[in-house]
């Protein structure tokens, strides 16, 4: 098949104007929720904070919401909750963003990495089990891209062995399992904010769960450990004004005009998800019948809202190798980014005794993957200047 050159080799990109792989998306209705904030008596800690947690549950079925400053103090409050403490282990991917592992550090315990499903790419629940040992505390599943992991397999697992599920969240709002959204069915669910989610406070985070008693402690880890609910004082109150420490908690709160905003935006999560499902067809659809590449297989189970498309090159039959793809998408104008590199390559991971070659199936998949321009406000050509770009290169650089 013939193909023009990529403009890596001289050839014409396909557009001359840059597309992110990422990009948040502000309308005028998100923009005057914020105002009304600004003018309002409270900028912070006010009822805008308790309106969004009740549309949280709302949204997912989860009893209980506790927002806060950004995901990873939703996973750090999450893992304090769950009692993680040094000395125990708690079982993650690699495939994820930093915090993912981090909040079990912060605690003290140790991350233990499990190896990913080589098709799926979230973490294998048989390889969960595998690592299973007396010092296991909890697991940290991450549903990754938006996908769903097979939370029956991995409850299951969770139950078996006595241990606390916190599932990562930060990809997967919108995502339903089973017909059951995800954030009500583990034990905890923490989302993320970020500019680059499916919705967005400019930050923030939430922990969401069906349990009274991790409901109480979150809400005491939020927010310095302090509580002016009687019912937990240790010592008689002495007015109307008296407050109590009762646990080591922190300042994770979040602003009343990043709730509003992401009130605005949970109304247009079902206009994010079609859009975000019409692209992820046309990509599949368009690189599933290209030999150099592989499509990013999904269960059934997962009704997925992907956060991230993940393009996987097949080194066997192409002559470059995913750097020089990315570089040549870049000369495109089409810009990528690669989610992630695994964890334990850190070298504050090298340095606690961590080592490469832990996740076989992880480690392959980094080298082979890159993260495709996904989000609300991609217009078709858009779409169809990445399409152009990519089949441009894989066909130009087939074996």
């Amino acid at each position: 098949m013939a193909m023009n050159k990529p403009a890596i080799e001289g050839g014409t990109p396909a557009r001359e104007t840059k597309i992110y792989y990422g990009h948040q998306y502000i309308d005028d209705a998100d923009i005057q929720a914020v105002v009304e904030v600004l003018k309002s008596d409270n900028l912070t800690c006010g009822p805008k904070i308790r309106e969004l947690e009740d549309r949280l549950c709302e949204v997912t079925g989860a009893k209980y919401a506790v927002v806060c400053s950004n995901g990873t103090a939703a996973l750090h409050m999450a893992a304090m909750a769950a009692g993680i403490k040094e000395g125990d282990e708690v079982i993650t991917t690699p495939i994820t963003f930093a915090a993912s592992a981090n909040c079990v550090l912060y605690c003290g315990g140790r991350p233990v990495f499990a190896d990913i499903d080589p098709e799926t790419y979230n973490i294998d629940p048989e390889k969960i089990e595998a690592a299973v040992t007396e010092k296991t505390k909890a697991v940290v599943v991450v549903d990754y891209t938006g996908q769903s992991v097979d939370l029956d397999r991995v409850c299951e697992i969770c139950r078996k062995h006595g241990l606390v599920l916190i599932e990562d969240g930060a990809h997967v709002i919108g995502t339903t399992y089973q017909g059951r959204a995800n954030g009500s069915i583990s034990d905890m669910t923490t989302f993320s904010f970020h500019p680059v989610k499916t919705v967005t406070g400019g930050e923030g985070g939430a922990v969401l769960t069906n349990d009274e008693t991790l409901y109480q402690k979150l809400l005491l880890y939020r927010s310095h450990g302090i509580t002016r609910d009687p019912g937990q004082m240790e010592r008689e109150p002495e007015g109307s004004w008296y407050y109590e420490q009762v646990a080591l908690g922190f300042n994770y709160r979040m602003t009343d005009m990043q709730a509003a905003l992401l009130i605005s935006q949970l109304n247009k999560l079902p206009l994010f998800q079609k859009r975000r499902k019409e692209i992820v067809a046309r990509y599949n659809e368009a690189f599933g019948r290209l030999p150099g590449l592989f499509v990013q297989k999904e269960i059934p189970a997962s009704d997925t809202t992907r956060h991230l498309y993940i393009l996987r090159i097949v080194p066997e039959k192409l002559t470059i190798d995913r750097k020089q793809f990315f570089e040549a998408l870049a000369a495109e104008n089409v810009c990528c980014n690669v989610h992630y590199i695994p964890t334990y390559y850190f070298p504050y991971y090298e340095k606690i005794g961590y080592r490469k070659g832990l996740c076989p199936n992880a480690e392959k998949l980094y080298e082979e993957i890159l993260s495709l321009p996904l989000y609300y406000a991609m217009t078709d050509e858009d779409v169809e200047s990445v399409i152009e770009a990519v089949t441009k290169i894989a066909v130009y650089y087939q074996k």
